[in-house]
């Protein structure tokens, strides 16, 4: 007996001629590829590599059940810049510098142009497929659901290798400021997203919380870093919020807790009134240390949207090849990180509507692409 199956992939429709006997074996097969999020027949660049893309995975694995993004190591082989190599700071200033030490965040004014992250903000309307002047657009349900429920309805889009994301990384001086940072010129950006948080409303609402991306306990060596790509010196509009207190006596504090708390969500009764909110105006890099506890505020502005990039950098591990490999194929093939806090874009939006971003020399080597 013949049988004549439809299947729609992607954008395309392929006819299939079947023999009953391997219905099932055939069938299978079609589902798999049916459920991979980087398959898109109407993109020939794409098809070329996508026996690459499916057969790369990323070797960090540790943050598919707990926070953390899995694009570069959880923890630098080298230790934050202690000024011991004598270089002059790139971007920093001394009192920069004493800043950060002490309160464990720094931010960077006009990090970026303010021209260029307007662009970035637009794209990211138009990636939603919101409009910024009709609120009616702003409430819609997830697009998909994500394991960190905390994080869901903070506004976080599923986008990380577009254009306008990787010219805001290859930035000159957002550059410079994280070899500040780390006192070394060889460094990989994280391959992150970007947010966009609106108003609470009846049905839209979220509880802001307090957190770590890594368990503080294991002393990571790391930082993270939050571009503003729209004022945010509104404290009742979403934005960053940390409490560099409890940065400063976490090892006395962690004495008061008990042995099974919460190594990522920190009780943070008598800190309350140390929370910091701190304020960004468009173009504004903020860079925090990984052991700084961390969330986004409230938006409770009424009418103002919080919109975000988030950009890090660490030391390079070119030895680590199959990380190595499996960020050049993000960057390629546009493909989300996996995770505990990466749900991915189940529209693939990415690969279907967009190319591939072009990088300057910097930008290959802050990818992996070209070597330090």
């Amino acid at each position: 007996m013949i049988k004549i199956i439809f299947y729609k992939i992607n954008r395309t429709h392929i006819i299939i001629t079947l023999i009953s006997s391997s219905f099932v074996a055939f069938k299978f097969k079609l589902l798999t590829l049916m459920t991979r999020p980087t398959l898109n027949l109407a993109n020939n660049d794409i098809m070329k590599n996508k026996t690459k893309s499916n057969a790369t995975y990323n070797p960090n694995t540790y943050h598919l059940d707990i926070p953390g993004n899995p694009s570069t190591a959880t923890s630098s082989k080298i230790s934050l810049n202690d000024r011991s190599n004598g270089k002059p700071l790139k971007v920093l200033s001394e009192e920069d510098w004493a800043f950060w030490k002490h309160n464990g965040y720094v931010v960077i004014k006009n990090a970026v142009p303010k021209k260029q992250a307007l662009e970035t903000a637009d794209f990211i309307w138009e990636f939603e497929e919101k409009d910024t002047n009709d609120a009616s657009t702003w409430y819609t349900i997830p697009k998909r659901k994500i394991k960190m429920t905390e994080l869901a309805g903070t506004g976080m889009v599923e986008v990380y290798n577009n254009q306008h994301l990787w010219n805001n990384r290859q930035t000159q001086k957002v550059y410079d400021a994280f070899v500040d940072i780390w006192g070394v010129e060889e460094l990989w950006c994280t391959i992150d997203r970007v947010n966009l948080n609106f108003p609470f409303k009846p049905g839209f609402k979220y509880k802001s919380f307090i957190h770590w991306d890594y368990d503080p306990e294991t002393k990571p060596k790391n930082v993270q870093g939050v571009l503003a790509l729209c004022d945010q010196t509104d404290e009742n509009m979403g934005g960053f919020q940390c409490i560099p207190e409890l940065f400063r006596t976490y090892d006395t504090w962690k004495l008061t807790q008990p042995e099974d708390r919460d190594r990522f969500q920190p009780d943070i009764a008598g800190f309350e009134n140390e929370i910091v909110k701190v304020k960004l105006e468009i173009g504004d890099l903020l860079i925090f240390n990984s052991t700084e506890p961390h969330g986004i505020r409230p938006n409770l502005s009424g009418n103002k949207v919080r919109i975000a990039q988030y950009i890090s950098m660490m030391p390079a591990e070119e030895d680590n090849h199959s990380l190595r490999d499996w960020r050049i194929n993000s960057w390629k093939n546009r493909i989300a990180p996996e995770g505990h806090a990466f749900p991915g874009d189940p529209r693939n939006r990415e690969q279907l509507d967009y190319g591939v971003a072009k990088l300057s020399k910097l930008g290959e080597k802050l990818l992996g692409l070209r070597k330090w």
